[in-house]
């Protein structure tokens, strides 16, 4: 086989690790976004956890300020006591003060209520900061997993783009034009081996004379069938 021709099958080599690589690189940015909304997801289910303990505060809060009006309020009939001058008056405030009373009670309830909720948010607020410092390290181990990944790719995809440019005034021009078109049809893949008289690329069978030339390789045959490049490659063994 031509030294040329030889050259096309160390092209078609090199572009598809070329493309390889570059989809790996490509999907990077994707990957790490995923990692992100990972990281994010898992600081969001803390930060509900606070969010909640503060409205939980804030009600207990306005509880208390409610329970210490009411409490004022109850003094406030007390003293008012001492200065009624009938019996239904002092019926009257007995009653409102006993109704007034039910309501502190019922307030010391809820605010009791509230402060067991709090305990129960605060061990929640930290389970899920230890879960989300542990899924933080997690991530961000498989970032730099994925950075050094990005870095040996990067090198490589450097290295064969040289390669290639090296390789390149190495084939004739009219050989590189017919690459270029079937790369341009066939999704890049340009060549294909002939084994046991069948195109591996799309598996017909190619004539014996064709066969034959391209054992003696001397020119350059595509496929009848898929229209690319063909080389022929003896049988193992």
């Amino acid at each position: 086989m031509e030294t040329e021709f030889e050259n096309l099958i160390k092209l078609q080599k090199l572009d598809i690790e070329i493309r390889n690589t570059s989809v790996l690189l490509d999907d990077i940015p994707y990957q790490i976004e995923e990692i992100d909304k990972k990281s994010e997801e898992s600081l969001k289910i803390v930060q509900a956890a606070k969010d909640n303990f503060v409205q939980n505060q804030k009600k207990r809060r306005g509880q208390e300020s409610e329970l210490q009006d009411k409490k004022e309020i109850i003094e406030k009939y007390k003293r008012q006591l001492n200065g009624v001058k009938t019996n239904k008056e002092y019926s009257s405030l007995l009653k409102e003060i006993d109704e007034t009373n039910a309501k502190i009670d019922f307030l010391e309830e809820k605010i009791i209520g509230e402060m067991l909720s709090a305990d129960d948010i605060e061990k929640e607020i930290n389970a899920a900061s230890k879960k989300a410092e542990e899924v933080q390290a997690e991530l961000s181990r498989k970032k730099e997993v994925i950075f050094q990944g990005k870095d040996k790719a990067e090198e490589k995809l450097k290295d064969l783009e040289a390669e290639r440019e090296e390789l390149l005034p190495k084939i004739p021009s009219d050989q590189m034009k017919l690459y270029k078109q079937i790369s341009r049809i066939k999704n890049g893949i340009v060549l294909s081996p002939v084994t046991e008289e069948f195109c591996t690329m799309c598996h017909m069978r190619v004539r014996p004379q064709m066969v034959n030339e391209l054992i003696a390789g001397t020119q350059i045959i595509t496929c009848e069938n898929c229209g690319r490049i063909l080389y022929y490659v003896k049988k193992s063994g």
